[in-house]
Formats: structure tokens, sequence, C-alpha cells
């Protein structure tokens, strides 16, 4: 008799392990990408909401994470980029599968479902939560719960008012008694709890939900800072590549059009810009590409320079004290 009893809900279990197996073979062939959710706190009535609202545009799926495991390593044979996900498959979690493009959006719809819930002793604080200032209306007997927890009050029209907003939980501190008490007297239901999206699978890779947050010019300056640093280095250790290239074919280009300004030697960009400069269209740009060159002149009299350096208003007389100073020292 104990084994008829016990056969059935085997069987009905196994059942639906096969369909959950099937299902999530299936959706992982359908779609490309996943948003990997949390579901703690969260009730069969808002996931049934959230089912209705993604309807058309994405499909979730909620398992056993062995199921998950399994169903994975089996799929990655075919699908190797799939290894990104079993490092995430842990705790109470859920799939997200859509082909979408908007990401974001559907993360909004899954976000958008919550409902307000009570403090629970020992749970940990999603968030902050204020005590507004104001009347309780409770009776000035109490007044002693509330001066336990510091929270400074004072009689008017027989209740109790708290004189100040307290900040009784910080985000992440354990909920304890005394705070659950407080707002269950107040009546406070402090927190909100709903599913909250993990990571996102697109294309193989794996990232926070934060990065959908992102616009494009972020996205593009982060991108362009990267590159920026990386042609930094390689300027610096003097190897190239990619991100460098465009800076050291500048960099050439300019010392021999230097050149070119300095000496008589020319090619085609050189007398197009030694025309602009002629014509004075360039004459700013000119001066300090020509300085930048030594002039030929120059390199076989290094004397010629100093003159310029050590002129003076009167330079015969000290010439002639030094002479002489030279001379009596001999």
């Amino acid at each position: 008799m104990s084994d008829e009893h016990q056969g059935p809900p085997k069987s009905k279990r196994k059942v639906r392990k096969e369909s959950l197996h099937k299902k999530l073979e299936k959706l992982l062939d359908e779609y490309k990408n996943i948003l990997m959710v949390n579901v703690d706190n969260v009730g069969s009535n808002q996931m049934q909401k959230v089912r209705m609202a993604l309807r058309g545009k994405a499909a979730v799926l909620m398992g056993k994470n062995t199921i998950f495991r399994k169903v994975l390593r089996d799929k990655m044979v075919q699908n190797p980029r799939l290894e990104a996900l079993m490092p995430h498959v842990w705790g109470n979690i859920g799939f997200v599968f859509t082909n979408e493009k908007d990401i974001r959006g559907i993360r909004e719809v899954v976000l958008k479902n919550k409902v307000p819930a009570a403090a629970k002793s020992g749970s940990i604080a999603p968030m902050d939560v204020f005590v507004p200032p104001g009347s309780t209306g409770l009776d000035p007997g109490q007044t002693s719960f509330f001066q336990a927890l510091n929270i400074a009050t004072k009689i008017a029209r027989g209740s109790i008012e708290i004189v100040n907003q307290v900040h009784l939980i910080k985000k992440g501190d354990k909920v304890t008694l005394s705070h659950v008490a407080l707002l269950n007297k107040l009546n406070i239901l402090p927190f909100f709890y709903g599913i909250t999206v993990t990571k996102v699978y697109e294309d193989g890779t794996v990232f926070d939900s934060e990065v959908l947050d992102m616009g494009k010019e972020e996205l593009y300056g982060k991108f362009f800072n990267g590159v920026r640093k990386l042609a930094a280095l390689s300027l610096a250790i003097g190897y190239p590549t990619i991100a460098s290239l465009g800076t050291v074919m500048g960099n050439g280009f300019r010392k021999i059009l230097a050149i070119s300004m300095a000496t008589e030697y020319d090619f085609a960009e050189a007398k197009e810009f030694k025309q602009l400069v002629a014509s004075g269209a360039v004459a700013a740009a000119a001066a300090p590409a020509a300085a930048a060159a030594p002039k030929p002149e120059q390199k076989g009299k290094p004397e010629a320079a100093k003159p310029k350096v050590e002129e003076k208003p009167k330079e015969p007389e000290p010439e002639e004290d030094g002479f002489m100073a030279a001379g009596l020292f001999d």
C-alpha cells in the first residue's frame, strides 16, 4: 500500500522535470537573449502579472537550478557560448527569454510590478527606511517605547508626535524586532518586493543589468577613453598598435613637412602647403612648422647662436675689463 501511495507523486514529479527540461531546451533554441532574474519574496500573483505583461515579447521560465545546469551542459555541445551562464545559476532565480532588441524595455516591464510588504525580523533591508515626523495616533502611555529607540517625541492633542524625521533602518542592515514593532505600530509597510534583474546574457556575453542604464554617449565615451589609454601606452613603450597608428603617422607627416619647409625638398602635399603659406592662408601654422626643423646652415656653426643670447647694451666695456683682468692675473 505504501508503494502505491508513493508511486504517483514520483511519476508526476518526473513528468514535471521532463517537461521543464524540454521547455528549457526549446527556449534556448528559439531565443538569443536572456535576463536572469531573482524572485526572492515574490508571490505567484506577481509572477502571473509579469507573465501577462510580457506576453508576445518574452517568455518567463522558473524551475530548479539542477535542471537548468544539466540542460545548459547538454546544450553547450552545440552552443559553447552558453557556458557563460553556468557561474550565475544559483539562488532563487529564473530566466526571461526574449528576441527583442530593446532589452532595456523588457527589464522595465519586469521591474515595474512591485507590491508593498511589511518588515520581517532578521531580513536584510533592501532600501533605507525613514519614519516621517508628525502625529502617530498612539496614546502617551507608549512614550517609553519611543525613548528606548532614541526617537524624540512630544505630546500633542493627547497623542504622541514624532518631532523630527528618523532614519530607522539603513540599506543592507538587518531588521530587528524593535524595528518591526515600531513599523507595525505606525502601520508602515516600508519595503517593496518584486522581481529583480541581476544579469543579462546577450550573444554569448553576460553582464550586469546596470549596463542597460548607460546611453550611447556614455558607452562611446568609455570605449574611446579606453582607446586613448591604449594609444598612450603604445606610444610610451614604442609598440605600434591600431590605436596609436593615426598619431604615429600624423607625427611623422608633420616632421617631414617641417623639413620640407626648411629645405628645398618638395612633394605634392608640401607644395600645396607652401602655396597656402605664400598666400597667407596658414601663416600662423607655417611658423611653428618651419621652426620645428633645424636649418642646415646652423648645424655647422654652433657659435652663431651665442651672440643672440649674450647681447647686452654695453657689451664692449665688459670685454675690455675681462681682457685686462686676465692680463693682470697672468
